[in-house]
Order: structure tokens, then sequence, then C-alpha cells
């Protein structure tokens, strides 16, 4: 099983992270795809594993001269397909995800025979702390909005806490113009359902970042809005 972690400048919160993927999941090789962060981020994961003996199951892949979360999951996804790995998991790096939800992902993937497992904040149980009012009204027309026009079948389309069978994701079609920024979340799971995929949900807190700054400023909320449209020219 991989799990995935994509970074840009989280050097506040990438040794917590992987502490708490280690122990959720021990026997899982965690990778840490970082885009070159000048805060020393993917330095600090090499420093994690060396210290604390688990250089076999924390793997680290800086890009150079590429930005973007839907790229840094793509090449992610890449390395689980190339090496053989039967699971791959996708979690935020900045904590907003709680890696002790990993185990449920995980087994509710294997369990309920899922194709991917997406971590819901929408669903029954599913809860999101630190946000004020305006900005979960937003998210929620914007998932809304997304669902529907998308016909997904699940109702957190945006979040990116997932677990994945690889079989899947390499049976996919090579993606055409694939989006790089949050839109390739949506993208991924556009594609899946469209070939099949059975998709379930399960509730998890998401919780508000506490050291760093978002990724997701105005230009890539609209960029990934405009990109719901291309997706549905594709249909």
């Amino acid at each position: 099983m991989l799990v995935g972690i994509c970074t840009y400048n989280e050097a506040a919160n990438i040794r917590t992270m992987l502490a708490g993927i280690r122990q959720a999941l021990p026997e899982a090789v965690c990778l840490v795809v970082d885009d070159n962060s000048p805060d020393g981020t993917a330095e600090m994961a090499r420093e994690f594993a060396r210290e604390n003996g688990c250089e076999q199951n924390v793997w680290v892949k800086v890009r150079e001269d590429e930005r973007g979360l839907g790229g840094a999951i793509r090449a992610a996804m890449q390395v689980a397909i190339d090496n053989g790995f039967d699971l791959f998991c996708n979690l935020d790096a900045d904590l907003s995800h709680d890696p002790v939800d990993l185990p449920r992902l995980v087994e509710t993937c294997l369990s309920e025979n899922a194709d991917v497992v997406v971590g819901s904040r929408y669903v029954s149980g599913g809860a999101i702390v630190g946000w004020p009012w305006r900005r979960r009204v937003m998210s929620g027309m914007i998932n809304g909005f997304t669902r529907t026009l998308l016909r997904l079948p699940v109702r957190d389309a945006s979040g990116s806490y997932r677990c994945y069978r690889v079989e899947r994701l390499a049976g996919l079609d090579p993606l055409r113009n694939p989006s790089d920024g949050y839109a390739f979340i949506q993208e991924v799971l556009m594609r899946l359902h469209r070939e099949g995929a059975r998709c379930v949900e399960v509730p998890i807190t998401f919780t508000e970042r506490r050291h760093g700054t978002s990724k997701l400023d105005l230009p890539e909320a609209v960029r990934s809005g405009l990109t719901v449209f291309r997706l549905l020219a594709t249909r």
C-alpha cells in the first residue's frame, strides 16, 4: 500500500504528518511528492526517515520544475502503478486530514469491494472544524454544482482524502489535457465513475490548517470551476 502526500512549503507540518501515517499504517510506504519547496520540506522528510530508521517506508520525490496539486497527485499515482501497489491513499499534508482515519478508509475499500473510498465532510458523521460560515456555504455550493453537472455519485467531490484500488487507476485511459490544480481531484473521480468504478464515502472531520498558508486561492478556485465545464464538454 502506498500513501501519498503532496507538499509545497509544509516544513511546519511534515514531520507530524509522517509520524501520524506511520502510526496509523506501519506497514505502508509513504511517498512525499514535493514541488521543490524552498522551506526544505523534502529534506525534513528525508531526515525523519533517517532518524526513525524507516527509509524503506518513506520515499521522497522532488519535482524540480513543476507546480500544482493535481500534477503531484498524478505523479504519486504513477509511482503506485509502476511499483505494483494494490492500494493508493492520498491525504493533505497540512494536517487538515487526520491520518488516524486511514485504516478506516482502507478497511472500507477491502470489505465493501470499493474501487475508491472518499473521506467525506458531507455525509452523516462528517464535519468541518475551523471554517467560517461563508466558506462552508461556498464549499457546499461548489460541491453540489460539481456533483450535479458531472453526475458524480458522492457528496464530497472535491475532497482529496481518498483510497483507490491501483488496478483501477492503471486501467484509466491516458488523461487528455489533465488538470494540474485542484480540479484534478474531480477529474479522476469522474473518469473512474465513467469506467464503472464503485465509489463509497466514509465520514471524516476536516480541520483547517494551523501552520502555513492554504494553496487554494481565488484564481485557483476560478480555474477549478472552469475545468468543470471542460469536463462536462468531454462527456
